[in-house]
């Protein structure tokens, strides 16, 4: 009767090892997917960061300058608006 329970204590010892070192693996790996996750998210942060740079030297140099005023007074300033499509500002000011 005694080689029974000592086979039982053996068994339960080596499960309780066997779970202890199970254990320590899912530590491990979660921990090595935590740090891939957090650099993940780093880098998506650099990107966005980089994208919302570039947008706004974008809509920066999507800005008209001012157009420089010249010296002849017959002249009419007129933009393309797309096509075929001109519109000209100043024509109703000529004399």
């Amino acid at each position: 009767m005694e080689t029974g329970k000592a086979t039982g204590i053996a068994w339960r010892s080596l499960v309780t090892l066997a779970g202890a070192v199970a254990t320590s693996i899912a530590v491990a790996a979660a921990a090595v997917i935590a740090v891939v996750f957090a650099a993940t998210l780093v880098v998506i942060g650099f990107m966005a960061t980089a994208l919302l740079g570039l947008a706004a030297f974008a809509f920066r140099g999507r800005t008209a300058p001012a157009a420089a005023p010249t010296g002849d007074p017959g002249l009419i300033e007129a933009r393309h608006m797309g096509g075929h499509s001109w519109v000209a500002y100043g024509w109703n000011e000529r004399r």
